[in-house]
């Protein structure tokens, strides 16, 4: 057959180019038929699955969802956007740190949720926005001028004004971190603090430690109240007086400024659980300028995600609150509230954590067991 019979004959009569059939792959792409026919069921299922219409199981909504992932199916936004109305715009901030904008993605757990949360919302058809935190006004005033679909919080403060102005608005609204009981969020996702908290203190006071330290924040989030609090009763239930220093988290001069405190004072922990990222590298400053020998006199943990600590001198132990699955989990509430799908499993969910033991909380065979006296720092 000629080039040019090959051409005709892909041509209906009359010579109108024949079309593929609606839903069948297009330039190697996936179509709707072919995600029906993987996953076993009705295109109308596959569409109800994907685009969160009617009544089905979360394990078949899940099925569709996964074949659809494997075999790169995406749905036209543009079609969407026309048939719902809705942007596929979804909002992603933190309105709990100051009145500054606070570039919070330069922290791991962050930087790690955020790409989460962009990679799910991508896989159900919605694209994240990263937007700034600032005072009450200016932020509310962006959100107003982007047309989003739902938004992501980390961190709300009690009684958040911005998160409380969005939910009178009617925009569905999901929590990374546990409001408080007056702040009406759709949905959240959470550690459980109070366990993690209890978790490394006894691992502390098993590794030798007679007096725990704990430098920690000023804001009222779930994370440092709910992390304060289990310091506090565990120091209660041990019989050990709480030894702390609180600052601003959002201002970084202010945490190295509050471990150089904790380890000046003349009851001198012998082992200290930083809440935050920089925590650890602001600890082991203030170890040597006070000549504390990590670990031998001080043991350290913080909370972090970031690699830094397997490579500090000592690596530092470190709390992990797997934010890549909160990422996934948020956005997928998120997604289920905007196109109302109906849940099977409840909107609040809990998250284990994980404890990374490395050196600095580990004292060697033989290594001090008690609280060193207090010294003076070293001079010049």
């Amino acid at each position: 057959m000629t080039a040019a019979e090959k051409h005709q004959s892909s041509r209906e009569p009359g010579g109108a180019a024949r079309r593929p059939r609606r839903g069948s792959r297009l330039n190697g792409r996936a179509g709707i038929r072919d995600v029906a026919a993987a996953a076993g069921v009705s295109i109308t299922t596959v569409s109800d699955a994907l685009n969160g219409k009617g009544r089905l199981p979360d394990t078949t909504r899940r099925h569709v969802r996964e074949v659809a992932d494997r075999l790169g199916y995406r749905p036209s936004a543009a079609a969407r956007t026309l048939r719902t109305g809705k942007s596929g715009l979804l909002g992603l901030t933190v309105t709990t740190y100051g009145e500054e904008p606070f570039t919070f993605t330069e922290f791991a757990y962050f930087a790690e949720m955020a790409r989460s949360a962009t990679s799910a919302a991508l896989a159900r058809g919605y694209a994240l926005v990263i937007l700034p935190a600032a005072s009450r006004h200016s932020a509310f005033d962006v959100w107003s001028s982007v047309a989003l679909d739902g938004t992501v919080v980390i961190d709300p403060s009690d009684e958040d004004p911005v998160v409380a102005d969005l939910v009178r608005s009617g925009l569905p609204v999901v929590s990374d971190g546990r409001p408080s009981g007056s702040l009406p969020v759709t949905a959240w996702v959470d550690n459980d603090h109070e366990d993690a908290v209890r978790g490394l203190l006894d691992h502390l006071a098993e590794g030798g430690a007679r007096r725990i330290g704990l430098l920690t924040g000023t804001g009222t989030d779930a994370y440092t109240r709910l992390s304060t609090s289990a310091y506090l009763d565990w120091c209660s239930r041990t019989g050990q007086d709480p030894v702390y220093e609180s600052y601003p988290a959002h201002d970084p001069c202010a945490g190295a400024v509050a471990a150089d405190r904790l380890l000046a004072r003349p009851d001198r922990p012998d082992a200290v659980y930083g809440l935050y990222d920089p925590n650890g590298t602001d600890l082991l400053a203030a170890a040597r300028r006070y000549r504390l020998r990590v670990p031998e006199d001080l043991l350290l943990v913080c909370c972090s995600e970031s690699t830094v600590y397997a490579t500090t001198e000592p690596p530092v132990t470190t709390l992990s609150l797997k934010p890549r699955r909160i990422g996934n989990t948020v956005v997928q509430l998120l997604i289920d509230a905007i196109e109302g799908v109906q849940k099977e499993s409840p909107v609040h969910q809990v998250m284990p954590t994980d404890l990374i033991v490395r050196t600095s909380s580990r004292r060697p065979r033989g290594g001090r067991r008690g609280v060193v006296a207090p010294r003076g720092p070293v001079q010049g």
